[in-house]
C-alpha cells in the first residue's frame, strides 16, 4: 500500500533530513527518495520555496573545479520543524487510534 505525502510532510522530510547536517541537493534527494518516491524536478521547488520562507538557507562549496550547493537550516526552519514534529505525534497517534482499534475518543 502507498500513501500520498502532502506539501507539508514532504516540507517536514527536507528540513528534518537538512536539520541533521547541511547537505547538498543530490544527498538531499537520495535521502528522501529512500523513503517516498520523489523526482528531483519535484524537491527542487519545494526547497526553493522553504528558502523563500527563511526556512533553509543556501551557501556553495567547491568540489572538483565545481560549486556544489549546500542547504542549511534556519532558526525559523528549527522552529517549523518542532511545530512539524508535535503535529506529526498527534495524527500518528490518532491515525494508530482508528487503525488498530485502540483507545477510541470519546
Amino acid at each position: 500500500m502507498s500513501f500520498g505525502l502532502t506539501s507539508q510532510m514532504l516540507d517536514a522530510c527536507v528540513l528534518a533530513v537538512v536539520a541533521r547536517e547541511d547537505v547538498y541537493g543530490y544527498v538531499l534527494t537520495q535521502n528522501i527518495r529512500a523513503i517516498v518516491d520523489i523526482s528531483e524536478s519535484t524537491l527542487y521547488p519545494v526547497l526553493r520555496r522553504l528558502q523563500k520562507d527563511g526556512l533553509l538557507e543556501t551557501y556553495d562549496q567547491p568540489f572538483n573545479g565545481r560549486n556544489r550547493r549546500f542547504y542549511k537550516i534556519t532558526d525559523s526552519g528549527k522552529d517549523r520543524l518542532a511545530q512539524y514534529l508535535l503535529e506529526w505525534q498527534t495524527y500518528k497517534t490518532n491515525l494508530d487510534t482508528i487503525l488498530t482499534g485502540g483507545n477510541d475518543h470519546e
